[in-house]
């Protein structure tokens, strides 16, 4: 596939899982359109799975694909409205992510969405 249709398909997907957490958030980030794998450029996939990280400036939920990648986020948040929200998201249907790292741009971060149930 080449870049530019990768960056329109994963728009699209991204876009929609963007929509999906500003309906259970209130408030949503669209991140990756793509993802970049053995040099290749692929859009985010379809899937969408929670998960949450921390940061110095608090946790942020976020859906992911199913290679970790991030789709959309939140604001940072305190952990109890974060937990508010994962609940939420898991609560509307969309699985947990179940492995411990997440992509974000070019930094990975572990998983944390244990410490939100």
């Amino acid at each position: 596939m080449q870049y530019f249709q990768a960056v329109q398909t994963g728009k699209k997907r991204a876009n929609e899982s963007q929509m999906k957490l500003f309906d259970i958030a209130g408030f949503a980030m669209l991140t990756l359109t793509t993802k970049k794998i053995d040099g290749k450029f692929f859009p985010v996939g379809e899937e969408n799975y929670a998960a949450a990280i921390k940061k110095p400036e608090g946790y942020v939920v976020i859906l992911v694909d199913e290679d970790g990648y991030t789709k959309a986020q939140s604001k940072d948040l305190e952990k109890t409205d974060a937990s508010e929200i994962y609940k939420k998201i898991l609560e509307s249907g969309i699985e947990e992510y179940s492995e411990n790292e997440i992509i974000i741009w070019t930094e990975k971060f572990p998983a944390v969405q244990n410490e939100l149930r």
